[in-house]
């Protein structure tokens, strides 16, 4: 079996690519490096992919239309992971521009590659935020995601939109996620419990938005390695008896799936940082901030036909993840 995953060097997509060599499989990684966040952070991560014989990385931007046709010609592919984007809500705001050529024409790029080669699966990354101005939780896939509030959630609405198109026009496969909050070791500088550990660990303040009462459904790193493995496995089938408005939103007459992918509860911020106090062994110094443009107070996600799917239901706690992570950035940063 061999497997594409793209954002090979970010956050999911490296600890993805790690799992499947490990079980074996064959892998080629595709990322472009960008300086989002410190690229020697990435660099690490591919540096731990590259003692596998069975990997195999490319530099290259998604939204290079020639070089994603020739990689997608020279190899064959069975399953494909698409985890590369451009992340993040806040910084769309400023930066559009950079959303659309890697949210909108990267992804396209992967649907024409997938449909050249007949992928017998393709699973690519949607996120929470699609769900926008949606305020009944716990946030469920048939509800309604028309209204996001920031271009980063509207590129990954657009790209479930894309993955149906080419469901149903050409009968490709495809199981959009939308991802709550993940979180754990080698996780990404711009997130809210890097952020939170650096500034603890230095003594220096954090910014807690919203004057503190925001909740997420943080979702530990190795749960959502664990749940994208087993949905790979699982190629989805059109529903035949399926209708717009009258079926599951999730589904399709075409080989369509979209899955929420969380813990399944949400807790309070203000716990997830008395977490990282009890693990680093220090107090956290609090600025309280309003809201930010672009956030939602709120996420949760329902998870029951995620869990039904492929029978499997998170298993690492807060505490635990968050000690985990907490011991990883010592060690990384030799603090």
């Amino acid at each position: 079996m061999h497997y594409l995953v793209t954002g090979a060097a970010g956050f999911i997509g490296f600890h993805v690519a790690e799992r499947l060599l490990k079980a074996g499989f064959d892998v080629t990684g595709v990322d472009n490096l960008n300086d989002y966040y410190d690229v020697s952070l990435k660099e690490a991560r591919l540096e731990r992919l590259r003692v596998y014989p069975s990997f195999t990385f490319h530099f290259l931007d998604l939204a290079d239309r020639i070089g994603m046709n020739t990689l997608f010609s020279e190899f064959s592919f069975d399953r494909v992971i698409h985890l590369g984007a451009q992340a993040g809500v806040r910084y769309s705001i400023d930066n559009p521009h950079t959303y659309a050529d890697a949210n909108l024409v990267g992804h396209l790029n992967v649907l024409e590659g997938c449909r050249s080669q007949q992928v017998s699966h393709l699973v690519y990354a949607s996120s929470s935020s699609v769900y926008g101005l949606n305020t009944d939780i716990p946030f469920k896939v048939a509800d309604s995601v028309d209204h996001p509030i920031s271009l980063y959630a509207a590129t990954k609405k657009a790209n479930e939109l894309m993955s149906h198109s080419y469901a149903h026009l050409y009968n490709l496969p495809c199981t959009g996620l939308r991802f709550f909050t993940v979180y754990g070791p080698w996780g990404r500088p711009d997130m809210a419990l890097f952020k939170f550990t650096k500034a603890i660990l230095d003594g220096d303040a954090i910014d807690v938005y919203n004057e503190g009462n925001m909740q997420r459904d943080f979702t530990y790193i190795d749960d959502i390695v664990e749940s994208i493995i087993r949905i790979a496995e699982k190629t989805p089938l059109p529903r035949k008896d399926w209708k717009p408005g009258q079926g599951n939103a999730g589904q399709s007459s075409a080989p369509y799936r979209v899955f929420n992918i969380g813990a399944g509860h949400s807790i309070k911020l203000t716990e997830f940082i008395e977490a990282i106090e009890n693990a680093t062994g220090k107090h956290a110094k609090r600025n309280m901030m309003p809201m930010q443009p672009g956030d939602v107070p709120a996420t949760w996600a329902e998870t029951e036909d995620l869990y039904n799917a492929i029978d499997y239901r998170p298993k690492v706690s807060v505490q635990e993840g968050v000690n985990n992570f907490v011991k990883w950035y010592r060690e990384f940063y030799q603090i």
